[in-house]
């Protein structure tokens, strides 16, 4: 008897072992969290990515991200003698960034290569003329376009991502952008 209930208790954790087995394999990864050099994130970004539906890894999605940046500042004034304003100086201070924006990923089911396409805002945490050219109004508010090759393992895993991501200026002005990331999906 002790012998029969053993064995039907092998067989019951074995059969339970392969259906815990089996449905990880099913399941794919739709999040990923990346670091991004460049793009909408200005010079470095953290951010998450995920699918709008559970457990799929291609279609609608959207990303959400911190990041910084660096920009040159006219607000250190200059003193004459008497203490009267006579000009600016420039100082370089840190822009904090924080990019969002909607996504569609476009690939095979079974294929770890993909391609996004999407498009966002990105937050500055002070107002700043992009990339310091003086060609458009100062704000605090930039918009992007994302056109990524992405390379993302079906089930999860490390992750690599580089493409297009043109930015578009407080004015409307279009500045092109590249960026490059680095990431693990699950």
């Amino acid at each position: 008897m002790k012998k029969s209930l053993s064995l039907f208790a092998i067989a019951i954790l074995f059969i339970t072992g392969n259906q815990s087995l089996s449905a990880q394999e099913e399941t794919v990864a739709g999040k990923q969290f990346f670091v991004e050099f460049g793009g909408p994130g200005y010079i470095m970004s953290a951010n998450m990515d995920s699918r709008f539906k559970s457990n799929a890894r291609l279609g609608f999605g959207f990303r959400l991200g911190a990041g910084f940046g660096v920009g040159k500042f006219d607000d250190k004034p200059l003193l004459d003698m008497y203490g009267n304003t006579i000009g600016y100086e420039s100082v370089t201070r840190t822009v904090y960034t924080f990019p969002a924006g909607l996504n569609y990923i476009l690939g095979k089911p079974n294929t770890s290569s993909t391609f996004e396409v999407g498009a966002g805002v990105s937050v500055l945490s002070r107002k700043m003329s992009l990339y310091n050219l003086g060609v458009e109004k100062d704000g605090n508010v930039i918009g992007y376009f994302t056109f990524m090759y992405r390379v993302t393992p079906v089930n999860g895993g490390m992750s690599f991502r580089v493409g297009f991501t043109p930015i578009i200026g407080t004015a409307g002005d279009l500045f092109p952008m590249g960026a490059i990331g680095f990431g693990y999906a699950f």
